[in-house]
């Protein structure tokens, strides 16, 4: 992906006032000598920088948290459903075991880049990220990363917790099928960055990209498996949900952990389709991102 092409970023840019970027000509991270060492040597600034903003920003921190606890809604909707008998092979103990491990891999692999990225778009703050040597996916991706183990450290107790007290005989025991949950998780994020980073993108055509944002986030939530595990849903959903690229974020690492029978050759199968659409999505948001970032500089030129 290329940050920048070669006209200016001087006027405003769609949906800024006049002057909000104004500005130097705005120069294509690739041009910079060795990009990559010197991307290299920012990242651990750039993972500072997210911790600081993080803790900076901690209430909006917390309460994106909670807005990811539905799935303990679930769970208690479901242990109600199969306290007298199991559905569809699902008893207490799975439902136990199966929302709080999405609760976990929801909290690792969320993001709200969208947001950020249409925020910078709009205002025409991009251009100063423009001007770095470093790609902007990469310093917001750094930021992101950041914030990560801090949201683990919230969600895990909950979750350890409530597994202790009756669901963890419902989780896979397999040392070597577990052994595929870290790139499963990895590639969740990945998935899921790259994804709201595209939708993001949108701004440079669209005045907003927010709308978009809200009705990905839907269809997410129904075929990733964070509502309903997709072994109990209608067959022909399930079979849509097997081939799309939000399985990855939530349904895949679930997986993992929850199903025994899955071995660990069926894990790495699982974690080459997520490898496959991480590198799918990837290329798709190379090519809107360069078309994004010629019309954002021909409106600023």
């Amino acid at each position: 992906m290329t940050a920048s092409g070669s006209t200016s970023a001087a006027g405003p840019a769609p949906g800024v006032t006049p002057g909000a970027a104004s500005g130097p000509p705005v120069r294509a991270a690739h041009r910079h000598p060795r990009p990559w060492r010197a991307t290299l040597r920012a990242i651990p600034t750039l993972l500072r920088i997210g911790v600081a903003e993080t803790v900076a920003y901690r209430a909006e921190f917390v309460i994106w948290m909670l807005t990811t606890s539905l799935p303990l809604v679930m769970l208690g909707l479901w242990t109600s459903v199969a306290a007298e008998a199991p559905f569809r092979g699902y008893d207490s103990a799975d439902f136990v075991a199966y929302y709080l491990s999405v609760l976990v891999v929801r909290n690792l692999t969320g993001s709200w880049v969208s947001w950020q990225l249409e925020d910078e778009i709009r205002r025409g703050m991009l251009s100063m990220r423009l001007l770095r040597p470093i790609h902007p996916f990469l310093s917001f991706a750094a930021s992101h990363l950041a914030s990560v183990p801090l949201r683990g450290v919230i969600a895990l107790p909950v979750a350890v917790v409530l597994l202790l007290s009756s669901g963890a005989d419902a989780l896979t025991r397999d040392l070597a099928q577990l052994a595929w949950l870290l790139p499963a998780l990895a590639l969740g994020w990945f998935l899921s960055f790259c994804i709201l980073f595209a939708i993001g993108a949108l701004a440079f055509f669209l005045e907003r990209s927010s709308a978009i944002v809200d009705v990905y986030f839907g269809v997410f939530a129904v075929l990733s498996g964070y509502l309903v595990p997709l072994t109990i849903m209608p067959a022909w959903l399930a079979a849509v949900a097997q081939v799309t690229p939000f399985r990855g974020i939530i349904g895949i690492p679930v997986q993992i952990v929850t199903d025994p029978s899955l071995g660990p050759m069926g894990a790495a199968r699982l974690v080459g389709f997520q490898a496959l659409w991480a590198v799918a999505v990837l290329l798709l948001l190379s090519w809107l991102w360069r078309r994004g970032v010629r019309r954002f500089e021909a409106f600023g030129a």
